[in-house]
């Protein structure tokens, strides 16, 4: 008898995957591909939209007529900030543009002059003023410079929302897609802000993020979902098992701070500071701070390796020496070596002597004690007045970095910290939301691969 299976499709900026879930939530089977990057209209690189197209559709087929699996479900979770514009027959009118091209200033500030001001219009829409990162303002870009393009445009869907119409035919939005740093959703009256309308976007009004579609394929019918932000599919294994107040650190080259249960009004220092506001599966904001970690660390092991002449690996052979931690605490103080001493430095410094360092291990650890240091200010930003978070968790590349996760410990002496190892965590959150309508009995995951800091 085959194995009632839930398929995945992960789509990343670089990796797209399709994943099989059974109904315990165990991976069983995974495909990866990776599609070189083509240009849209004005010559700007993106994704090859025409190519996922094809992979999915034909990913599908195959899994439908296989021997071993009976698929019975998909989903879809994708990165953010990314829209796709219908006509009114249904078919694409533009490629899926880049959140990385460029967008005349001019564009935003006019919404925002209409708005109230951007602190303001920000503050509302829990989005810092990020061009085209903030999805809203891709709209208002293709209205601006492409008038005869936005004309044709009958409906706009976010990214998960389309690769779930591809096979249902039927337009959607929810609420992790609109509420991800969008610019479109206003988080005081919990609607569309009114921009939207006044500029005639043609959004479609959300449902919850577990609806499903049945669909016939190869003769059978499947239930499809909407699709999920990514960033919120991260966190709903979490909500499934922690009945408790918690923080997600998300790490790699971006350390994304996730707090679902800080229910304060971002202020405008919080978004000078790069906090904004996702949207969780229960319909909650949840304010999030961001630090280029990943980032920032591998430009700063590069010029430690350079200057030791060690290898770009070679930090991974060292280990936390509590004496050595201590003394550059001591001997720094408040004062950085890599980065400015202000609180919420970003860059690091134009001109380091790295003779100041005995050894590179020396300067792995002072880099260590100071990317933490920021890690914990970011983190702070997420956190209440009135703190009431009990559990800290660490995901992703960082959590394997003993320093990273002794210092944050450290830092939070009062919380619990723990790893997290939940391998393919954003598509076990896209399978996890739609299982319940599936088979109502199943248990939800109790696994978070947990280890205490």
């Amino acid at each position: 008898m085959k194995e009632k299976v839930i398929a995945v499709f992960d789509v990343g900026k670089t990796n797209k995957k399709v994943i099989l879930f059974n109904y315990d939530l165990k991976l069983i089977w995974e495909a990866e591909e990776k599609f070189t990057e083509t240009t849209d209209d004005d010559g700007f690189p993106c994704d090859d939209i025409d190519l996922i197209e094809i992979w999915i559709k034909d990913s599908v087929t195959r899994l439908a007529r296989s021997d071993k699996y009976d698929l019975t479900a998909i989903n879809f979770a994708t990165y953010g900030a990314t829209l796709a514009y219908l006509d009114v027959d249904g078919k694409r009118v533009t490629p899926v543009y880049n959140y990385l091209k460029p967008v005349d200033e001019k564009i935003p500030e006019n919404v925002y002059k209409k708005s109230g001001g951007q602190d303001e219009f920000c503050r509302k829409t829990a989005s810092p003023a990020l061009g085209m990162l903030n999805s809203g303002m891709q709209a208002m870009w293709l209205k601006c410079t492409k008038p005869g393009l936005f004309s044709r445009v009958h409906h706009i869907l976010h990214f998960p929302q389309y690769l779930s119409y591809l096979l249902t035919g039927k337009v959607y939005s929810e609420h992790t897609s609109i509420g991800c740093h969008t610019a479109l959703w206003d988080f005081d009256t919990m609607t569309y802000h009114h921009w939207t309308a006044d500029e005639g976007l043609k959004l479609p009004d959300p449902v919850d993020v577990s609806t499903l579609v049945d669909v016939a394929i190869e003769d059978k019918i499947v239930k499809v979902g909407i699709g999920i932000h990514d960033s919120s599919a991260s966190l709903a294994p979490y909500f499934a098992v922690d009945q408790h107040k918690f923080i997600l650190i998300s790490t790699g080259t971006w350390c994304i701070n996730m707090n679902p249960f800080n229910s304060e009004i971002l202020t405008a220092g919080q978004l000078d500071r790069d906090c904004l506001c996702y949207m969780s599966i229960t319909r909650k904001p949840v304010k999030s701070s961001r630090l280029f970690l990943g980032h920032l660390h591998e430009a700063a092991v590069k010029m430690l390796s350079d200057h030791f002449k060690t290898g770009t690996e070679f930090y991974k052979t060292v280990k936390p020496d509590t004496k050595l931690l201590e003394s550059c605490k001591e001997k720094y103080g408040e004062n950085r070596f890599f980065f400015g001493s202000q609180p919420y430095s970003r860059e690091i410094k134009d001109k380091l002597d790295f003779f100041e360092f005995k050894s590179f291990a020396e300067g792995y650890h002072q880099l260590m004690v100071e990317l933490s240091e920021l890690a914990a200010e970011a983190i702070a930003l997420v956190i209440p007045t009135e703190d009431n978070v009990e559990n800290i968790y660490i995901t992703g590349g960082f959590a394997g970095n003993p320093f990273f996760t002794r210092l944050i410990s450290e830092a939070y002496p009062m919380n619990n910290v723990y790893t997290s190892e939940i391998k393919n965590a954003t598509a076990l959150g896209a399978a996890l939301v739609i299982l319940p309508s599936l088979d109502p009995s199943r248990p939800l995951i109790t696994d978070l691969g947990l280890n205490k800091c």
